[in-house]
């Protein structure tokens, strides 16, 4: 089993001290041929069959004059259309384009209030105010990407409406996942907003439409970058009276700084910040029992007394007993040390804390 080293103490500790470990188609016309002539009778005489010699003799002159008459003469004996001996397909004329104008209506018509959206959240305070304005920016982001998807594009935009639509469905996720809980443990939404991918895509897409002619300029809101914020070695975060004998050493072990705090009752003695790979000490502890809290994590934000990532808040199940006791030739005091990292064996058990509930 895993647990954190133990705590001991020095023989210089008058007692053992138990100390509690670390850590669309075209249509297609049918080609239409004159209509045959019915078949004629058969003549009896033979004048009559001149005459019907004649009269076929001059059926091809007709045709051929058919021919070469201007438009809307010599049709057909049905009177319908002429056509050639292979026939011609219909096909309609290209369909119209998209006018460039009304697409810019569009777009102005969807971005600008998300614009307007973005440019509240730029100027919203942190909390409260911050996440409402975000929620109503993911909303706003929501509807002009729908807005877009429905919108008739010109041919030249298609590309890059498309690639502004699904970016707008991104920042829209990114705004909402980005909303500060309001917790110790928490960074800015602007630093998870600054690492987001979506502001990016969105701002590539616009100016791809804004070159063709398209004006789909964002003002995106503000970011922040991630912080690495950090106290000195061995710098108090809260200190108390301290006017004892003990000695507490802490050593950190593990990949992250750390907080130690030691409270008494419902009042903390004392707060100490101890880098990753070093180790601090505090003297003059007073006697007494201390509940033993600490935090892991990286960038230390003052103000909440946290970190703002990777930060975790953990109480030793056992108390830390420092004891001043006087003795023929002196005084023994407690000397505890405190090992944040992992071992195997270790006896160090260590309970998880609600941030609330970790001591300022």
């Amino acid at each position: 089993m895993t647990r954190y080293t133990s705590a001991h103490t020095t023989s210089e500790t008058a007692a053992n001290t138990g100390a509690p470990p670390a850590h669309a188609g075209s249509r297609t016309a049918t080609s239409t041929r004159p209509a045959q002539s019915a078949r004629k009778p058969r003549l009896r005489s033979r004048a009559a069959v001149l005459g019907a010699a004649a009269l076929a003799l001059s059926l091809p002159l007709t045709a051929c004059s058919s021919s070469s008459a201007p438009d809307g003469e010599g049709k057909g004996p049905a009177d319908g259309p002429s056509s050639s001996a292979t026939g011609s397909a219909y096909s309609p004329g290209p369909t119209a384009s998209v006018a460039p104008a009304a697409y810019r209506h569009a777009l102005t018509k969807a971005l600008g209030p998300l614009d307007s959206a973005l440019r509240a959240v730029d100027a919203a305070h942190d909390g409260g105010p911050l996440n409402r304005a975000l929620d109503a920016a993911a909303a706003r982001a929501d509807t002009a990407a729908r807005a877009l998807q429905a919108t008739a594009t010109p041919d030249d935009a298609l590309a890059g409406n498309g690639q502004l639509a699904s970016s707008l469905n991104a920042l829209a996720q990114d705004l909402r996942s980005s909303r500060g809980s309001g917790g110790r443990c928490a960074a800015s939404p602007r630093v998870a907003l600054g690492a987001a991918r979506s502001p990016q895509s969105v701002k590539l897409a616009g100016h791809a439409l804004t070159a063709l002619g398209y004006d789909a300029t964002l003002r995106l809101p503000r970011t922040e970058r991630a912080g690495h914020r950090r106290l000195a070695n061995g710098s108090f975060v809260h200190d108390g009276s301290r006017d004892g004998l003990g000695r507490l050493t802490i050593k950190n072990g593990t990949g992250t700084d750390a907080v130690m705090t030691l409270t008494r009752g419902t009042r903390t003695a004392f707060s100490v910040y101890v880098r990753s790979g070093s180790e601090a000490t505090v003297g003059s502890v007073n006697s007494g029992s201390y509940a033993v809290y600490f935090t892991t994590g990286e960038d230390w934000n003052g103000a909440k007394s946290s970190f703002t990532r990777e930060c975790r808040f953990e109480k030793f199940d056992d108390r830390a007993t420092f004891r001043t006791v006087r003795v023929a030739g002196g005084t023994q005091y407690t000397v505890l040390t405190f090992s944040l990292n992992k071992v195997i064996g270790g006896n160090a058990r260590t309970s998880a804390v609600p941030p609330g509930d970790f001591p300022s």
